[in-house]
């Protein structure tokens, strides 16, 4: 386990222009990369420029403005060791009321965790998102997509559903790529303990489950995409290209079933990239719930597809932590979670 970086930077620089910085980005994978097989060379140096997938960007200087703007965004929220918290938001998902406050109330409410939201970083998929996000915190970049509008609710796998969860993937490569490592989470995972403590330092890349087998090595662990730890680095890099690529190869599927159809390709363990699965007693969901307050870094309101069931879901998994932190009561033994969720009904 590693601990939690030290993460002091000066906060009084905050993004709060309203001119809509935008992080374009054309539909659609980047071309000129193949999904290498176990025959294939490992790429040299993929972290230079030189040997990075080309972008499809309206024209170089545009390119160069809308990654300064991100840079900077992301120079102002890293911790001292340059990783970042991450999230996506679309107007569905902003409104008031609705995921993203209770996502930031959970930061808030959380054990030493609201000192976290000075390390997160909030793409927004639209501009309704940006605004409102803007409101509510000081780091948010805007993700555009030519001819896709992010802005409403997508039914799960729909056409809009596999579009956002790819373009998700494809900011999370940037930034690898722009050196930093990040924790990349969905808006719908409630943070109530520093995750960090949880982390295997071995790893390069780390990755919550719908079902935890109980070895943390194991490739036949359900992995949930909606949580992740990447340390940035060459292998890392490669891996994102891979993956990123294999839409491709299954674009019916999106990047959490893409991921379990790859995770197995010899090409994981020829680049030396190590995975480790995160146990769901400490990073928990409606899946498979944590079961006890007294460990439990997140809960994610997975399994659940109306955003009225996870917003009532979450509330209630707020308004546990805060009786249960209220509540001088015994530590010792496990303390669950109320039952009566919506989402596991």
């Amino acid at each position: 386990m590693i601990p939690s970086p030290s993460s002091h930077h000066d906060e009084s620089n905050t993004e709060g222009d309203l001119s809509f910085p935008s992080f374009k980005h054309k539909q659609g994978p980047r071309q000129g990369y193949n999904i290498p097989s176990s025959t294939d060379s490992v790429p040299e140096n993929p972290s230079s420029p030189a040997g990075s997938v080309p972008r499809n960007q309206p024209s170089l200087v545009n390119q160069e403005n809308e990654e300064t703007k991100l840079e900077n965004i992301l120079n102002k929220a890293a911790m001292v060791t340059r990783t970042v918290i991450i999230t996506t938001v679309n107007a569905a998902w902003t409104a008031p009321n609705s995921i993203f406050d209770l996502f930031l109330e959970g930061f808030r409410s959380g054990n030493q965790t609201q000192a976290l939201l000075n390390h997160l970083v909030v793409g927004a998929m639209d501009q309704k998102a940006y605004s409102r996000c803007l409101e509510l915190h000081p780091h948010c970049i805007a993700l555009t997509t030519e001819g896709v509008d992010f802005s409403g609710k997508a039914d799960f796998m729909s056409e809009d559903y596999l579009k956002i969860v790819w373009r998700k993937l494809e900011f999370q490569r940037t930034i690898l790529e722009m050196g930093y490592s990040f924790i990349f989470t969905d808006a719908d995972i409630l943070w109530f303990r520093d995750p960090f403590q949880r982390f295997y330092s071995d790893a390069d890349f780390q990755i919550a489950c719908d079902h935890f087998g109980f070895n943390s090595t194991d490739l036949n662990n359900s992995p949930n995409s909606g949580f992740i730890y990447v340390r940035s680095n060459n292998m890392t890099i490669q891996f994102y290209n891979f993956w990123c690529k294999s839409r491709e190869a299954y674009p019916s599927n999106h990047d959490q079933d893409a991921l379990n159809m790859i995770k197995f390709d010899p090409f994981i363990s020829k680049i030396g990239l190590k995975i480790r699965f995160l146990d769901t007693a400490y990073f928990g969901g409606i899946c498979e719930p944590s079961k006890d307050l007294n460990v439990v870094c997140t809960m994610h309101a997975n399994c659940c597809t109306s955003l009225e069931t996870k917003a009532h879901d979450l509330q209630m998994m707020i308004d546990d932590w805060k009786k249960y932190t209220t509540n001088p009561g015994n530590r010792t033994e496990p303390h669950p979670w109320t039952s009566g969720r919506y989402c596991s009904k």
